[in-house]
């Protein structure tokens, strides 16, 4: 399919793909006149760099972990392993700072709503 077919399908932009392409996250056939084609496939994949990015993941790390997606049990594995295993890690710590956040935030408007309703008589 298309770079654009593709873009519509996964939902993103045809200049994410393009940078996607660029940092080697996504790998597209030329056709003889130039044009990019991708792989049915291309969408899961389209699907999980988004997840990843969302997640707060560089795409240096991406990059790093693909490997282990497309080929699991190949040498990079251990290494792919560690690295999740740390980005594993600091996405708990940022859960936790949220839940925090949250739940100050949740004190911060009960607080607010007794003020807006006025001493009671």
């Amino acid at each position: 399919m298309r770079i654009g077919a593709l873009a519509a399908r996964a939902g993103v932009s045809v200049r994410s793909l393009r940078y996607y392409e660029e940092q080697k996250l996504l790998v597209s056939t030329r056709s003889p006149s130039g044009q990019r084609h991708f792989a049915d496939d291309d969408i899961a994949r389209v699907v999980l760099i988004q997840r990843l990015y969302a997640a707060g993941l560089s795409s240096r790390t991406i990059a790093d972990l693909l490997p282990c997606v497309d080929a699991p049990g190949a040498e990079s594995a251990d290494a792919a392993l560690e690295r999740m295993a740390q980005e594993r890690e600091r996405l708990s710590e940022h859960i936790t700072d949220l839940v925090r956040t949250r739940e100050a935030l949740d004190a911060v408007m009960a607080t607010a709503r007794t003020c807006r309703e006025g001493p009671r008589r």
